[in-house]
């Protein structure tokens, strides 16, 4: 076993035993994450906007409603080495009568398999930690554990994010882990522009998935604009299936590639 197969299990191998304490933060970051990692001394800068357009009328057990609540989710990303990176967000929410406000931070660190172990799909794993008001989320502090496998085939791509969820802090310490799948496919229809359709759910427990109507499912139909190596462009429009899902948000992810120290690249 080389030292990058040696350094990948040592990390790895905690991280899995910790899907006992992993959670997730609904319709701020919404994405489907690929498999690489961004660059050694490079950053991605992302704003992640979106603006409910159908969604929770009223306070529910403390939290604010969801109904034209605009989120604008700040993500830096920096590139450790070939095969990791860490992310750190800053969640902001805004709505008429309340103002801009603060919502929580979270911090991801990310690993994947290198290119040259030669595997047929990418694959890596993240974990998510962060406090979160709980004017916006009944748990205030969670864990999440993310593999992500994705595939790119001729003119298609696919990718798959099995996440498991656990709360530190909130009534959803006694759930135990959930189980929070996303997906997406999609077809390069030009070299500048790919579109398809991203899904999001959120099941409830491993021990026993929650009734189908305290389920969350929403499906966005999305196109990504790949305009330069160094942006990143991705919107779409979802809609939910249940009643504990918003039921209509539009989303726009907007990123800019920076490299360090590279003259004259870029």
């Amino acid at each position: 076993m080389n030292a990058v197969a040696r350094r990948l299990c040592f990390v790895l191998v905690p991280l899995l035993a910790a899907a006992s304490v992993a959670a997730a933060q609904d319709n701020y970051e919404i994405q489907v994450y690929g498999a690489p990692t961004i660059e050694p001394r490079s950053t991605m800068f992302e704003l992640h906007s979106n603006f409910t357009f159908d969604g929770r009328k009223n306070f529910l057990d403390g939290m604010y409603p969801t109904e034209h609540a605009e989120h604008e989710t700040l993500e830096i990303t920096q590139g450790i080495n070939d095969w990791a990176e860490v992310g750190f967000y800053v969640f902001t929410s805004a709505r008429n009568g309340q103002g801009l406000q603060w919502v929580g931070d979270h911090i991801r660190p990310r690993i994947r398999v290198p290119d040259s172990w030669g595997w047929p799909v990418g694959v890596s794993l993240s974990t998510e930690f962060g406090y979160q008001r709980t004017e916006f989320s009944e748990d205030s502090w969670n864990w999440e554990i993310r593999p992500i496998i994705d595939q790119q085939i001729g003119a298609w791509y696919w990718a798959i994010n099995p996440a498991f969820e656990r709360t530190w802090k909130g009534p959803g310490v006694t759930d135990g882990v959930g189980f929070a799948p996303s997906a997406k496919v999609a077809y390069t229809v030009t070299p500048k522009i790919s579109g398809g359709f991203e899904y999001y759910g959120s099941y409830g427990s491993v021990n026993g998935f929650a009734p189908m109507r305290d389920q969350q499912h929403q499906f966005f139909g999305a196109v990504d604009l790949n305009v330069s190596p160094v942006w990143e462009i991705n919107f779409g429009v979802g809609v939910g299936t249940t009643p504990a899902t918003d039921h209509l948000i539009a989303k726009l992810i907007l990123g800019r590639h920076v490299f360090w120290g590279r003259q004259g690249t870029h």
